[in-house]
């Protein structure tokens, strides 16, 4: 009887872990996550630094006004010769100054369709980072998904371990009595107490596995607390046996994230071809300024100073003719675009293929399911004839352990057939665009 404090102990700690916890839907965990975490925080940023960059300024549409001001001057010592009487003249330290103050304007009008190509990369570029900030919410909420049915897993598996450690410590109950009356032998009592010890500490180690997944919960969701205790609202994994292949597949070409960027990184290539091609046309550029300037003179002259207050401008039209690097640009452009649309039909040939695949083990998952429930049931059925029997004395305590051990097995089998079913549901719901169906 020494061994009733032990599962005592381990019913309070279980029961304490479950008090007091604030419970978590997969829907608020991912809500709560949506808003913390850390890494889709960085993504977001990235995606407005994207949505900055896409300006008319960013692609050199717009002119430059610059403020500029200068000061230059001269000390200068002079020797002349006359010409006429050859008479020497010095003059020593001579002051030549110029202050100019002005205000110009560059401004690139036309450069072969290059400004506007520029914009047009950058608004595509824009789209794109919302195309990575959808890719990395959607890895999120799969990967917590994920974790959250794993949390539900280890917490169910840990309870059947708390009734594998009830059914040995029934069990070590029985032996005890039988042996004190002389119907069991101390072989029987020390197997008893060996399997109820082996349970005890398989438990215990559950409880590990199952704190691993509740900080790996608080992690994904950014908790400062990683200890913070977890409890959920749902004690099933509640498969969707629903999915229809031909609605998944169609969903995945009008809607799969990869895939739309894949699209959006086609249409770049062929504007970065269009781009270098517009080095085929003229630019027109057009400047203007409008600036002061006061000169003043020390030496002999005929003004002592100059003032000038005035506008400027120009325009210039020029042609590139030949840099040495135009024909290499538009090979490497049309691969470049080559290569786009390569790697887009790649994406869709690799996607028909993951769904594929993973579309035939959901099926066999849920038909291994429905098997497991039926072994269970036949499983429950066994064990309470073989303890029926062994309370009579017609079974050994191996043979009512094999029992037990067929249960338990089977109860594994189900609990893994489930999660292993909910990851291929999780997995296609990814994959067709869906996965945000867990916000509903």
């Amino acid at each position: 009887m020494k061994k009733i404090p032990v599962i005592t102990a381990l019913l309070l700690n279980l029961a304490f872990t479950a008090y007091g916890q604030e419970p978590y839907s997969l829907k608020s965990c991912i809500e709560t996550g949506l808003v913390q975490n850390y890494s889709l925080r960085i993504v977001r940023n990235e995606e407005e630094m994207a949505r900055n960059n896409a300006t008319r300024a960013n692609a050199g549409m717009m002119p430059t006004l610059d403020l500029n001001a200068g000061y230059n001057g001269n000390v200068d010592n002079t020797k002349s010769i006359t010409r006429a009487d050859k008479t020497a003249s010095h003059q020593n330290g001579l002051y030549d100054g110029n202050v100019n103050v002005g205000i110009d304007l560059n401004w690139t009008i036309f450069d072969g369709f290059s400004l506007i190509t520029e914009y047009h990369i950058l608004k595509e570029l824009e789209k794109q980072g919302e195309t990575l900030t959808r890719i990395a919410i959607e890895d999120y909420i799969a990967q917590l998904s994920s974790e959250y049915y794993n949390y539900i897993q280890q917490e169910i598996r840990l309870k059947n371990f708390l009734y594998a450690v009830s059914l040995s410590k029934e069990r070590l109950r029985i032996v005890e009595e039988r042996y004190q009356i002389g119907n069991f032998s101390r072989l029987d009592l020390l197997q008893a107490r060996v399997d109820f010890n082996a349970d005890s500490a398989q438990y215990m180690k559950q409880q590990e596995t199952l704190h691993s997944s509740r900080i790996r919960l608080n992690e994904l969701m950014a908790i400062a607390d990683m200890n913070n205790p977890i409890a959920v609202v749902d004690t099933v994994i509640d498969v969707n046996t629903l999915l229809v292949f031909e609605e998944l597949w169609t969903s995945t070409l009008q809607t799969n994230a990869s895939l739309l960027k894949a699209e959006q990184d086609k249409t770049i290539a062929n504007l970065d071809l269009k781009k270098v091609f517009s080095r085929n046309y003229p630019y027109v550029r057009l400047n203007a300024g409008y600036g002061y300037t006061l000169n003043t003179y020390d030496r002999t002259n005929t003004q002592l100073r100059r003032n000038n207050l005035g506008a400027s401008f120009g325009l210039t039209i020029g042609f590139n003719l030949y840099d040495g690097n135009r024909r290499r640009e538009i090979r490497n452009a049309r691969i470049a675009a080559q290569n786009a649309e390569l790697q887009q039909k790649d994406i869709v040939q690799s996607l028909r293929a993951d769904i594929s695949n993973l579309w035939q083990a959901y099926k066999n998952n849920i038909e291994v399911l429905n098997l497991e429930r039926e072994n269970l049931t036949a499983a429950k059925e066994n064990y309470l004839i073989a303890r029926e029997r062994y309370i009579l004395g017609n079974l050994s305590g191996i043979e009512l352990r094999e029992a037990q051990k067929s249960l338990l097995d089977a109860e594994e089998r189900i609990l893994t057939a489930e999660y292993d079913t909910k990851l291929c549901e999780i997995s296609l719901l990814q994959i067709s665009g869906k996965i945000t169906d867990y916000l509903r």
